[in-house]
């Protein structure tokens, strides 16, 4: 099967580009509202750079088919942060958003020496649930008006995994 991620780089932002254009419709109800400059490549490019370096391609037979993402990194005491990943639409329901977050998952905890991640899904988000579940994240509560999206401020269910789990 091969690597399941790797760090993003430069190098991906016109296949990344390419993706974010096609799978537009299918984000849009997932997605924060994006200023129309993030579907250029110059911005994807951007982002594929990697600067914090904790951005990672979701690979499907080595092709960039996703993102997953560590953000909101908190070291410390706190040693948490934020988990979040989309797939192709063409590929979801294959297995790969659950394999990335495993991988994500041990390189969070034994590289990065986090002790906490969260994750949040919007309340319908079904499929995106199965695979924290899958991962051994557990439900930590609803969190009212957590995220604008799609041009309103929606509920999202809260989960969290932590280095002991």
């Amino acid at each position: 099967m091969g690597h399941v991620i790797r760090r993003l780089e430069e190098a991906d932002a016109e296949r990344l580009l390419e993706l974010r254009l096609r799978n537009r419709a299918f984000m849009a109800p997932f997605d924060p509202d994006r200023p129309e400059d993030f579907y250029s490549l110059d911005r994807q490019r951007e982002i594929a750079r990697n600067d914090g370096g904790t951005s990672y391609a979701i690979l499907d037979e080595g092709e960039l088919a996703g993102v997953i993402s560590v953000s909101n990194l908190a070291m410390g005491f706190f040693r948490s942060a934020n988990v979040g990943y989309w797939v192709d639409a063409d590929r979801n329901g294959r297995g790969l958003a659950s394999r990335a977050l495993a991988a994500v998952v041990h390189e969070a905890f034994e590289t990065l020496g986090l002790h906490r991640l969260e994750a949040g899904t919007l309340v319908d988000n079904v499929g995106s649930q199965r695979v924290l579940e899958k991962n051994g994240f557990e439900r930590i509560g609803l969190a009212r008006n957590y995220l604008c999206i799609a041009g309103g401020w929606r509920d999202h269910i809260l989960f969290q995994r932590t280095a002991e789990d």
